[in-house]
């Protein structure tokens, strides 16, 4: 061997020794490295370790009681919601009820009647009591002779040409029309007028 191979073996031995990676690091010089490292940090790495984890438990329970509440918050509306659709009309109905009452007593006047006339006053009253009900729940007819046809309001079953009325007005109602509120629950069904 040769002097200049022996001092690059002897280069590389140093660079061993040196180098912290290197496997043959003996356990003095890790027990060395450990003991370098503060104890105030490692502390303070264990509290801190110990603050996130309570405040990850703070976290869960607290998902869990909004998971809790969410749930029961969907129960109650989906129990609502049955209700609703169960007894929503119970309104309407005690709004009518005294027509059914009504409708009950003319029935039994009926029976001890000779004159049409009577008869008809009673079906008269009947039938506006009738309307005066329907209109506090918010039924309303919808206007139909004389009108312009509104396609949105009336469905035109009939046209008949004529020079008397406007072209596109409507001449006969054929079928009253309701609107509750502003929603119509059925056109009117009328006859429209339009040009010879």
């Amino acid at each position: 061997m040769t002097k200049k191979e022996k001092v690059e073996i002897e280069n590389e031995d140093n660079e061993i020794e040196t180098n912290p990676f290197s496997h043959e690091t003996k356990e003095e010089d890790v027990s060395e490295t450990r003991q370098a490292a503060p104890e105030g940090e490692s502390e303070e790495l264990k509290t801190r370790c110990s603050k996130l984890e309570e405040e990850l438990e703070n976290q869960k329970a607290q998902y869990v009681r909004l998971a809790a509440d969410f749930d029961n918050y969907r129960k109650r509306q989906a129990q609502e919601r049955e209700a609703l659709l169960k007894y929503g009309a119970e309104d309407t109905l005690k709004k009518l009820l005294p027509i059914l009452d009504t409708i009950e007593r003319a029935e039994k006047s009926f029976q001890e009647l000779d004159d049409c006339q009577k008869l008809r006053e009673n079906f008269e009253a009947i039938k506006k009591q009738l309307a005066d009900s329907l209109s506090k729940i918010g039924l309303e007819k919808i206007e139909t002779t004389g009108q312009e046809f509104d396609p949105n309001l009336h469905e035109a079953v009939m046209q008949t040409p004529t020079n008397e009325h406007e072209d596109h007005s409507i001449i006969a109602e054929l079928q009253s029309g309701y609107k509750l509120h502003d929603r119509v629950v059925r056109p009117a069904m009328v006859n429209v007028a339009v040009k010879e």
